[in-house]
């Protein structure tokens, strides 16, 4: 028998080997988070009204500094040009004054929001006459670890500040430009409503080392949410002390069934993919029934092609394509990847249960869409497809907290403890139970 050496050391089970973080830094990020804390407090005891007013402050802040903001992210789309960045990334951290506008524009549908402080979950009056209530409550403080998304700056402070909680934010260095200006216009508006700076902190300054002392500052951080790529998710998932909520990736399917309607498939898939490439919620991988093929894939493909999708098709969908466009042959790696580009990968299968395998097999959980005119077919695929957001005869473009009536979100939770799916102003609370009573002891 052949032995081989195994150089890695010896695990206890179920531990988890975890990066200590920089003496120095750890200290700095605990003073940050205490200072979070305290601030905190200013929301506990907060009215809608003065939330309501506080984002209508940072909005308006916001459009005022477009100009000094849209200078400021000049400089990271640079710096990310140069450095080789995808253009789906690029179009993700470019902000124009448009695009500041309606982020601002999204704190203000966030402030129409109801206050989900202080909802009663459930309550009743005890047979021994106790009063009892479920109440939602802060979570106290939010940390958010992300790349390359200053709307997610933006995002990420104001459904903390409409939920009654602190944040504090490491953005990454692709985005230190813009986040800079903009943690200080948000940090100013709320100085100027009375409320505390510290509501919104960011520890960009401190690097990585400030991501992992952030990942380990259980006790004082409440909750932490990872928002990117697989690589940032996995790392915050596995090394951190703190509770974390998952935001997956998004390897999201279209799927187009036998019945479906040619010109409202080609239209969905259009959108699922070429709205914009670089977002979670972009379709990456078009799953075709062969009753179809014929009928839908010339079509489609020509449309995906022109509009510079790159194709990775299998023998079934190269069978399929016009002569002017290029499939390049789909191996394994392409049916696993996130693409967030402008590339596509395309299968043929034989009926809705090969389908919904393939979804299973390689899907990240978040969404995935039929196309069909068969309402058992699609009865089906709701019930067998397990993920956070099923979309039926629409496009996985609408898995987003503002599409489905959320306001702005702080990420796509695609793991079922909690939270899944967009994640809005609800799943940034957790409950407390208060009960009253008249002098009631326990027989």
């Amino acid at each position: 028998m052949t032995t081989t050496f195994d150089p890695t050391p010896p695990r206890t089970p179920g531990t988890v080997q975890r990066p200590q973080p920089d003496a120095e830094v750890a200290v700095a990020v605990q003073d940050v988070a205490r200072r979070a804390q305290t601030a905190s407090r200013a929301l506990a005891t907060a009215n809608r009204a003065t939330k309501d007013a506080a984002l209508h402050a940072v909005a308006d802040a916001l459009v005022a500094s477009s100009a000094e903001i849209v200078a400021a992210n000049a400089d990271d789309v640079a710096r990310g040009r140069e450095g080789g960045m995808s253009d789906g990334l690029l179009d993700r951290l470019t902000l124009t004054r448009e695009r500041v506008g309606a982020i601002a524009d999204a704190l203000r549908e966030l402030a129409a929001l109801p206050d989900p402080v202080g909802e009663v979950v459930r309550g009743s009056t005890l047979p021994n006459g106790l009063r009892v209530r479920q109440l939602r409550v802060p979570m106290g403080v939010v940390g958010m670890i992300y790349e390359a998304r200053p709307n997610v700056t933006v995002d990420a402070a104001g459904l903390a500040l409409k939920s009654g909680n602190a944040v504090i934010l490491r953005g990454g260095s692709a985005a230190s430009s813009s986040n800079t200006v903009i943690v200080d216009v948000m940090r100013r508006a709320l100085e100027d409503r009375g409320l505390p700076g510290d509501l919104v902190q960011s520890i960009d300054r401190f690097g990585r080392p400030g991501g992992v002392a952030l990942m380990q500052a259980r006790g004082l951080v409440d909750l932490l949410v990872p928002r990117g790529g697989a690589d940032l998710i996995r790392t915050v998932v596995e090394q951190s002390t703190v509770p974390v909520i998952e935001t997956g990736t998004g390897n999201v399917h279209v799927y187009v069934d036998a019945t479906a309607d040619v010109p409202t498939a080609v239209e969905i898939v259009m959108n699922a993919k070429t709205q914009r490439v670089g977002v979670c919620n972009a379709a990456e991988t078009l799953l075709v029934h062969v009753d179809v093929a014929e009928a839908f894939l010339p079509a489609a493909l020509a449309a995906l092609g022109g509009a510079g999708v790159v194709l990775h098709g299998d023998e079934g969908t190269r069978a399929h394509a016009p002569e002017s466009v290029e499939i390049t042959p789909a191996a394994d790696d392409d049916w696993a990847t996130e693409y967030l580009a402008a590339e596509l990968a395309v299968r043929v299968v034989g009926s809705l249960d090969e389908a919904i395998d393939h979804i299973r097999t390689w899907s990240s959980g978040h969404t995935e869409a039929i196309v069909t005119q068969d309402l058992a077919a699609s009865e089906r695929f709701v019930a067998e497809v397990d993920s956070a957001a099923v979309m039926v005869n629409a496009s996985t473009r609408f898995t987003d907290g503002g599409q489905l009536g959320m306001g702005a979100e702080i990420g796509i939770s695609t793991q079922k403890l909690h939270a899944r799916g967009p994640m809005g102003l609800a799943e940034l609370t957790t409950t407390k139970w208060v009960v009253h009573g008249d002098g009631h002891v326990r027989p």
